[in-house]
């Protein structure tokens, strides 16, 4: 990437922990849709994932990542940190929570750090694709090297039909 504007905060990140990664932009297209996004980067969506952050009744604020076409199972989601029930925090809250906006939630960079669980999928990939912070950008790692920035726990977490 050229000029440093084009940098995310996440991607400073990554290389400041020496996380070897490559960027997306594809802010010109306008797409949010984790699907969309997908196709337009000609990648599988299932190596795709989108950022979700949930509160629980503890009131413990947990992120899980998923590929963008499943759905969290919030009872599973619930169960693998522990808690009797999550919600999904409420849109308005996602900024002044994390820093980030609907559709540039990424699982790095947050404004604190939150226990985080990846689906489990994520394992049989080199590398996944994760929003890198903006919408607009994604940033593609492989989880051993997302291990090396956040505290990161696998499971099964999705909606199986």
């Amino acid at each position: 990437m050229g000029k440093k504007d084009d940098k995310t905060n996440v991607m400073r990140l990554l290389d400041q922990k020496k996380v070897s990664y490559t960027p997306y932009n594809y802010t010109q297209l306008g797409l949010t849709n984790g699907a969309e996004i997908a196709k337009a980067l000609k990648e599988d969506p299932k190596r795709v994932f989108k950022t979700l952050v949930t509160v629980a009744k503890s009131r413990q604020n947990y992120v899980f990542v998923i590929p963008v076409e499943e759905e969290l199972d919030l009872k599973a989601a619930a169960k693998a940190v522990g808690e009797k029930s999550i919600a999904m925090i409420p849109q308005k809250e996602l900024l002044p929570l994390t820093g980030y906006v609907h559709g540039g939630c990424s699982p790095i960079g947050m404004k604190k750090v939150f226990p985080t669980v990846i689906y489990e999928s994520a394992k049989e990939y080199e590398t996944i694709l994760f929003s890198g912070g903006k919408v607009g950008y994604q940033v593609e790692v492989s989880p051993s090297d997302l291990e090396k920035i956040i505290r990161v726990e696998y499971g099964d977490i999705i909606v199986h039909s």
